[in-house]
């Protein structure tokens, strides 16, 4: 029989309840020599304005419009955004050539004025500014007629595409819900039907009893690496109460998000003592106007980051024509990064 320990020795494959996919973990490659890419290590002095930087306050964006002198979070309609909210339908479901239109809105939040200040740098009072940010816009766009579902996701460093390296991320509402959202959607409602609770209240309460993949955890929230990881140190933020989206917390849960959310982003700069890049997202129910009290709002994180600051992970071959693939199992990530400081290595003195 295959136990636990097990896991940390053997091929094995793991299923993420939410989306149903599924992940090939190989543990004991961990093992074996590394002659892959290394990268070397670039170091830019911090500036914390910079004329060139169509986000920082006062300077004209491409489009011609300038930004404001702006003191606290600020949002804009994106200047190349990739939906338009245009009036036209067009479908057309022709066996093999089908298409149909897309309508939405792309904004753009930048987190501060200052043009160096990432999230696990900033208070915790100015990281609250930034959620309560996020609470107006999925509200405004998810009350639109024609919005069914809201995105917001950042893309934090130059490895992971990200165009302008003030810190600032983007909510893209759209008329469709996408794949992701609607497995999630899909699996999660069929959990509620059969248990009359979240997947995710059932799922957090079983992570409390193991404690092994638990990195940060205060009254309203716990930040885990998931048992179904596919990033090396992929790691999810999830909030106690069940809620389908950020709008239902408190003011009180909202600092505590907003604390959660520094704590991990500390985590993850001292890993290998540089500003962590990743993709984060923010999975909320749909706007379609339909009671979904089996959705439970959570918060991904998926850094590429793997054996340093230079040496990231690759989704290529099997992962690319077969399915997600790992290594560094969920445990051994979590075991790592439960050992880092909790101050940010620029400020630990000691």
């Amino acid at each position: 029989m295959v136990t636990q320990n097990d896991l940390q020795e053997y091929t094995h494959r793991r299923k993420n309840p939410l989306t149903g996919e599924w992940v090939l973990v190989s543990p004991h490659r961990m093992k074996r020599p590394w002659n892959g890419k290394q990268d070397a290590t670039s170091v830019k002095p911090r500036v914390n304005y910079d004329p060139g930087c169509y986000l920082c306050p006062g300077n004209t964006r491409a489009s011609g419009e300038a930004t404001p002198q702006y003191t606290k979070p600020f949002s804009f309609t994106n200047d190349f955004s990739s939906l338009l909210p245009k009036e036209e339908k067009a479908f057309e479901d022709e066996g093999l050539f089908t298409y149909k239109s897309e309508n939405g809105i792309c904004k753009v939040i930048c987190f501060s004025p200052d043009h160096s200040l990432t999230l696990p740098e900033m208070e915790v009072s100015d990281i609250q500014l930034v959620v309560k940010l996020w609470q107006e816009e999925f509200l405004q766009l998810g009350n639109l007629p024609y919005i069914n579902h809201v995105q917001i996701f950042e893309n934090k460093g130059a490895i992971m595409g990200c165009s302008n390296p003030h810190p600032h991320c983007q909510v893209w509402a759209q008329e469709n819900i996408p794949d992701v959202s609607t497995k999630k959607t899909k699996n999660q409602a069929e959990y509620f039907r059969k248990h009359n609770r979240t997947l995710l209240s059932a799922y957090i309460e079983k992570e409390q009893e193991s404690r092994e993949r638990i990195l940060h955890e205060n009254d309203a929230f716990i930040a885990l690496i998931p048992f179904w990881a596919v990033w090396p140190y992929e790691t999810m933020i999830i909030p106690k109460r069940p809620m389908s989206n950020i709008t239902q917390m408190s003011e009180t849960e909202t600092h505590d998000f907003s604390g959660i959310l520094k704590k991990l982003t500390i985590t993850y700069d001292n890993l290998f003592q540089c500003s962590f890049p990743y993709s984060a997202g923010i999975h909320q129910a749909p706007t379609d106007g339909k009671n979904h009290a089996e959705w439970h709002w959570h918060m991904s994180f998926f850094p590429p980051l793997l054996r340093s600051s230079t040496v990231k992970k690759f989704m290529v071959g099997y992962e690319m024509f077969a399915e997600a693939q790992r290594d560094i199992t969920a445990e051994m990530a979590a075991k790592k990064l439960k050992n880092l400081s909790k101050i940010h290595y620029l400020n630990d003195k000691e």
